[in-house]
């Protein structure tokens, strides 16, 4: 049974996402995709500055058995990338939710209410 904090937001796609205080987004992959991908070997993070779609593939993450786009959760723009994550790709399988990916700066129309709450998002891993 995969951890699915009751405080964050979700996509189907297996991103976790955390409004902060500022109005960002903070973006990860959950426990049931690190554990669907085994042994992660390398990260691919987005550029800040970088404009994104909602959807739009905007990272790679890469394991033993097979690599992944990991997409952005809503429109906006990337503000930060995790290059501690990168330099050592195994912590997030140590630590999904305490090992962020990038922020996000959400467009002024984003779509927040679309993502999906931890029981909405169990229901989709069931």
């Amino acid at each position: 049974m995969s951890n699915i904090p009751a405080d964050l937001k979700y996509t189907a796609s297996h991103e976790w996402i955390r409004l902060e205080a500022d109005g960002t987004l903070t973006v990860g992959v959950t426990d049931h995709a690190q554990e669907a991908l085994g042994d992660v070997v390398f990260l691919e993070l987005p550029e800040a500055g970088r404009s994104v779609a909602a959807g739009e593939a905007c990272a790679v993450i890469e394991s033993v058995k097979a690599a992944s786009d990991i997409y952005a959760p809503v429109a906006g723009e990337i503000i930060e990338s995790n290059q501690a994550a990168a330099d050592a790709p195994e912590c997030i399988n140590a630590d999904p939710y305490g090992n962020w990916l990038f922020k996000l700066r959400p467009a002024a129309d984003a779509a927040l209410d679309g993502l999906l709450d931890a029981a909405g998002y169990a229901d989709e891993i069931a």
